[in-house]
């Protein structure tokens, strides 16, 4: 029998502007340092093609989803202002102990915490260079430059139009609450995005990927590599702190934008590690007449 199983992800041509200059941003920066090598090469098969990655459908992807995003960050930065009704609705105490440390800050020193907050934003979402310069990754430096493109385009695009982030959730920022700042400080629409933290999301997403990657190429470091994992997640967690100082999210804010980042870069690299053999899987960009999108198409036994 041959089953046929079509799943799309849906581009809408209405909605995505400023993330597609960050998506390209580090592909010119100059590396950091030189990764050494202690441990003697596995000379492996295995070691030699860890990813499959077909550059038409996985740079299709990513330039679809950068020019996607693009277009529908509009719609996320431009809702409108907080109306005095919706100020006076406002209640503090509906927000449990994790989330209330968010209102208990310094609102003074929130603009330094915000700058720290992109100075970090952008450190990691170009530390991922710094895996050209393992020996082992030298040679498919082509393959993972763009495996991170696809992997950045699909965890921003999953912020920008996913029911759970910012295009449907209207979730008021810390600072609106702060009754010290002025009204046209808190009134901004903007301020109606801190469900969930983009900032925080594209980091984790670039830093797993690179510890995703770096122990996909040394399989020797075995348990160890539980500690790249570890030393992955430093960067968006200081991230998330700085964001909450910044009274620009709720701790729950920066944990779902953890969350769904790590997945991202976990996730994606493992997908290319697949082997398909018989060819009963694709995944590409796809129409069905009515929406253009990412397609993953499954017929069992098409092979046979």
């Amino acid at each position: 029998m041959n089953l046929e199983f079509f799943i799309t992800l849906h581009f809408n041509q209405k909605i995505m502007r400023s993330f597609i200059g960050k998506l390209f941003f580090f592909v010119v920066l100059s590396a950091f340092g030189r990764t050494q090598l202690n441990a003697q090469y596995i000379k492996t098969d295995s070691l030699k093609h860890v990813y499959k990655v077909n550059y038409w459908v996985s740079g299709g992807i990513a330039l679809a989803g950068g020019v996607s995003n693009y277009l529908g960050i509009p719609h996320i930065i431009n809702k409108p202002e907080i109306t005095v009704a919706e100020f006076q609705t406002l209640d503090r105490a509906q927000f449990g102990g994790f989330d209330r440390t968010a209102l208990n800050q310094d609102p003074l020193k929130r603009e330094m915490y915000n700058k720290d907050a992109n100075i970090l934003l952008i450190t990691g979402v170009t530390m991922p260079v710094l895996l050209a310069f393992d020996k082992r990754i030298q040679k498919d430096w082509g393959k993972i430059l763009v495996m991170y493109l696809e992997t950045i385009s699909i965890a921003s695009n999953v912020y920008t139009y996913a029911y759970i982030g910012p295009s449907v959730q209207n979730k008021f920022r810390p600072i609106v609450y702060y009754d010290a700042l002025t009204y046209a400080e808190r009134n901004d629409g903007n301020n109606r995005n801190s469900f969930y933290s983009g900032h925080v999301a594209s980091t984790a997403a670039a830093t797993f990927f690179m510890a995703k990657v770096y122990t996909d190429y040394h399989p020797e470091l075995g348990a160890k590599k539980y500690l790249i994992y570890t030393a992955a997640a430093i960067p968006p967690l200081l991230l998330g702190y700085f964001r909450v100082k910044g009274l620009r999210h709720f701790p729950t804010d920066v944990a779902v934008g953890f969350a769904v980042g790590a997945l991202c870069g976990i996730l994606i690299p493992e997908i290319h590690r697949i082997k398909l053999k018989n060819k009963d899987m694709s995944i590409g960009l796809a129409s069905n007449g009515v929406a253009t999108g990412i397609g993953l198409k499954w017929q069992p036994g098409s092979s046979k």
